[in-house]
């Protein structure tokens, strides 16, 4: 091994996939074997369902789920290969995967780090260009797009992380135990960590925290997400959509602002939640490349590794509380979303049946012609939220209502008619 260089958990550096806490007492080994499992298990499990509802429904294959998947994978390759090897060498005592394992779990946990910081950059931008230019949005923000960019990310990151096979090595003298550690001097290490850290930290955020500035500035200026939402606008004008269409304040045009809104709001906290869960480890680390005496304390090293942790393992849930569609589609892929009442097939039988139970007349044949309108009442993908539904059932009201109506005139003419033909017979 070349030089006697900072090992892992050394006073120089700090990684995230080890430390001196293995040879800690049996509470701090306890503790973090436990909190370390439980928040890579809820990582690897929220960020496998992401990956799975964006490549399984069709309605999700989206530019930024594209970026949300590069990234629910990005997340994956950290909790793997930074988490899991924190559990096993607190357990074992010692490093277990010998010289392969080393770098390869050095490569793709660096590699993981560098390709989440890059693929927030590329939603982020590709909000930017959908909100602020739409215009541009419409040649630029497209699916393939956004595959050739994601291609792109990874193979730059990928070969940029090439450099940590020849930073790394295993380290350890006899009667101690193994340890994955860096190879090289401080004063090689520091300016390579300086580069990472600008790269793929700094730069980030400061052209994230520019980007949503603009962005929140049109949002919150158009007219119309200024309009007050207002009552829900009756069956009759409802029946004319291209009435209202363009009009700043009519629910056609305050809907798609207000979903747009919604997910550059999602997208701005999966931003602010990356630098805050980042930044203790980062700023113990930068630290403690220039003090003398650094700051190793485990149980704070242990805290900082659980902030990059939950940072990988919070995105799926925060997609699930701020996006109705990630949602619905994690419900639909654990198989435990139930159909509605109104819009369960049961629901529909007994309409069909209802329908049916009409008399065949000129009426009914006048009625059946308005009946596809009603059936597209129930069908789930026209139900885009709650205020949508209010209408739904609200126009489904107003056609029962109708029904009824004619059902009496249909009676009432054959009643007449009846009378009409008895009176002609008696004659």
């Amino acid at each position: 091994m070349e030089g006697s260089g900072p090992k892992l958990g050394s006073p120089t550096n700090v990684s995230l996939a080890g430390g001196e806490g293995a040879l800690g007492p049996l509470v701090y080994k306890a503790v973090s074997v436990c909190l370390v499992l439980g928040v890579c298990g809820v990582g690897v499990v929220g960020n496998v369902m992401v990956v799975l509802v964006v490549l399984t429904s069709r309605g999700m294959r989206t530019p930024t789920n594209c970026y949300l998947v590069s990234l629910a994978v990005a997340d994956l390759m950290v909790l793997l290969a930074a988490g899991l090897p924190t559990v096993s060498e607190s357990l074992a005592g010692t490093w277990i995967y010998g010289l392969a394992g080393c770098l390869g779990i050095t490569y793709f946990q660096y590699l993981g780090i560098n390709a989440s910081s890059c693929s927030i950059t590329a939603f982020t931008v590709e909000r930017y260009i959908a909100i602020c230019h739409p215009m541009k949005a419409q040649a630029l923000c497209t699916l393939s797009r956004a595959k050739r960019i994601i291609a792109l990310v990874w193979a730059l990151t990928s070969l940029y992380c090439t450099l940590w096979f020849f930073l790394v090595d295993l380290s350890g003298s006899r009667g101690r135990r193994l340890e994955c550690g860096y190879k090289v001097s401080r004063n090689l290490y520091l300016p390579i960590y300086l580069l990472d850290f600008a790269l793929f930290f700094v730069t980030p955020l400061l052209l994230a925290s520019v980007l949503y500035g603009l962005i929140g500035r049109v949002l919150f200026r158009s007219p119309a997400l200024r309009q007050p939402s207002g009552p829900a606008e009756p069956w009759p004008a409802r029946r004319r959509p291209e009435a209202g269409r363009g009009k700043a304040g009519r629910p056609g045009a305050r809907r798609p602002v207000s979903s747009r809104k919604q997910v550059t709001k999602m997208l701005a906290v999966v931003v602010v939640l990356f630098a805050l869960l980042w930044m203790p480890y980062r700023t113990l680390v930068l630290v403690n490349s220039f003090v003398r005496r650094p700051f190793l304390d485990r149980w704070f090293l242990l805290f900082c590794r659980l902030c990059v942790y939950a940072n990988s393992a919070i995105n799926p849930i925060i997609y699930s509380l701020m996006s109705r569609k990630f949602r619905l589609a994690f419900q639909k892929l654990c198989g435990c979303r139930t159909p509605t009442p109104e819009y369960s097939p049961k629901y529909l039988g007994s309409e069909s049946a209802a329908q049916n139970s009409i008399n065949h007349t000129g009426s009914y044949l006048i009625f059946h012609q308005k009946l596809p309108l009603m059936s597209n009442l129930f069908l789930p993908g026209i139900i885009q939220d709650e205020s949508s539904k209010k209408n739904q059932l609200f126009t489904l009201r107003c056609h029962q209502s109708s029904k009824r109506k004619m059902e009496r005139r249909v009676g009432e003419r054959d009643g007449a008619s009846i009378l009409t033909l008895l009176s002609l017979l008696h004659l």
